[in-house]
């Protein structure tokens, strides 16, 4: 019986031992870490990580090389955070590479490495220039957004010059003479028509007639002195500065344009990059997949058995 019991005790520590190395290897799994995959460490110092997590992908020209290992903020080196990746150990780091720090529509960030052409390789361990892209929102906010907030300005301030126009009294005065003037046209064409029909009647209305082409070159007079006012106001209008700005804000709208559309830019990269879409729609997929079976059948991954 002593030895039944001690053999018990035996498989039942040799189960709990198996199931503890099978869960570290699921998660370290899961977390996208393969520990028997040998892998050269190398890392990289940021004052901004953008949100980087661990295990996140480490890329060069778009295939993935490695990942992050781990993240510690310096405590000192205020204001630094050091990010160590584990990298191929067949892939070779040449000096003055760099470490960019990139975001993709998503907002997710990973490490893109940067090689230089240098022949000379960096040992294993080596830090890495860091540095941190602002991503497609901040390239759009850079070039596009100053030129719309000059454009903002303009447009501004030539709606308050537009208003003054408007609330000037002298436009309202114009445009009351205006009706007078039109009022006392459309009277004289009947008056002439009626002549026209009887001769008589002309000599009777030469001298209305007279008085209203008198009251017509005055009220003209004045609407002259007017229209003066009014195009001194519209040179004063800042119309040059503002077209200048709309053909800034043309040719950089067009630059960023031709960037969407040029697939080996970094912009037409992300907007032409198919498999991008399609590996992020697979991936989708597959966790919910996972969760789902997860929660329905958790006995299937974690199952410790006593006997």
């Amino acid at each position: 019986m002593k030895g039944l019991k001690g053999k018990n005790e035996l498989i039942i520590g040799s189960c709990v031992l198996i199931a503890l190395a099978v869960l570290f290897f699921g998660i370290e799994y899961l977390k996208g870490i393969n520990i028997f995959k040998p892998s050269n460490s190398y890392s990289a110092i940021y004052t901004d990580v953008a949100g980087l997590q661990v295990s996140a992908p480490v890329t060069i020209n778009g295939l993935k090389v490695g990942q992050v290992s781990n993240i510690e903020y310096q405590y000192d080196n205020p204001g630094h955070v050091k990010v160590d990746f584990s990298l191929d150990k067949a892939l070779s780091v040449p000096q003055g590479s760099q470490a960019i720090i990139e975001q993709d529509l998503l907002g997710t960030s990973s490490v893109v490495l940067h090689f230089t052409q240098s022949k000379t390789y960096l040992e294993r361990g080596s830090t890495l220039e860091g540095l941190t892209s602002k991503g497609l929102m901040g390239e759009v906010s850079q070039k596009l957004l100053p030129n719309v907030d000059k454009l903002f300005g303009q447009v501004d301030t030539l709606m308050t010059s537009l208003n003054a126009l408007v609330a000037n009294p002298a436009l309202n005065s114009s445009v009351t003479r205006l009706d007078e003037i039109t009022l006392n046209i459309n009277r004289t064409v009947r008056d002439i028509n009626a002549s026209v029909r009887a001769v008589d009647p002309i000599l009777a209305n030469v001298n209305h007639i007279s008085r209203n082409v008198d009251g017509i070159t005055g009220n003209l007079g004045t609407v002259s002195g007017d229209l003066a006012t009014l195009s001194g106001m519209l040179t004063e209008l800042p119309v040059d500065s503002m077209m200048n700005n709309l053909v800034a804000l043309s040719a950089n709208l067009h630059s960023l344009s031709n960037d969407l559309a040029d697939p080996n830019s970094t912009l037409g990269a992300l907007t032409h990059d198919r498999a991008l879409y399609n590996n992020l729609n697979n991936a989708a997929a597959s966790l919910d997949s996972l969760l789902i079976d997860v929660k329905a059948h958790p006995k299937r991954y974690i199952s410790i058995k006593l006997l």
